[in-house]
């Protein structure tokens, strides 16, 4: 099989404030409906933190102070034949609320407890999940 297409790099910034993450639901492209982090795709010589600083901004108007990497996820989106390499950010960001900047991208901004996700999530967040990723013991260390 010649296919030329190539995974494409995606960054989702983990926001939590007070014990919450902030998910949007997903509008207008692959995996509408479901509840995904901030974030979008990596740019031509961009770095990671750039990104997730400019994809929060953009979509949340909200001001990152700081973030690292902390894992990453392979997402194959089988029915709308997309592939992605997303990395996972925690991501610090200045006091404020998530504004809806995007909503043709986005239908709304929560804060969820990490005990009380909404579903459907995003397939990059599941599939950090489902590799054993504990993503409650992550957040409540941070406390």
């Amino acid at each position: 099989m010649n296919d030329d297409r190539r995974p494409q790099v995606g960054v989702a910034a983990l926001i939590v404030r007070d014990g919450k993450i902030l998910l949007g639901k997903r509008r207008g492209s692959h995996g509408a409906g479901s509840w995904c982090l901030p974030g979008g795709h990596l740019e031509w010589k961009e770095e990671p933190a750039a990104c997730v600083q400019r994809e929060v901004k953009e979509e949340t108007g909200l001001d990152v102070i700081s973030s690292r990497p902390f894992a990453f996820t392979n997402d194959v989106f089988a029915a709308e034949e997309k592939h992605y390499v997303t990395l996972f950010l925690l991501t610090e960001v200045a006091p404020g609320d998530a504004e809806l900047l995007e909503p043709e991208k986005c239908e709304s901004w929560g804060w969820f407890p990490v005990d009380d996700l909404p579903s459907p999530l995003f397939l990059p967040i599941r599939n950090l999940i489902a590799s054993g990723f504990d993503l409650r013991s992550f957040i409540l260390d941070l406390a």
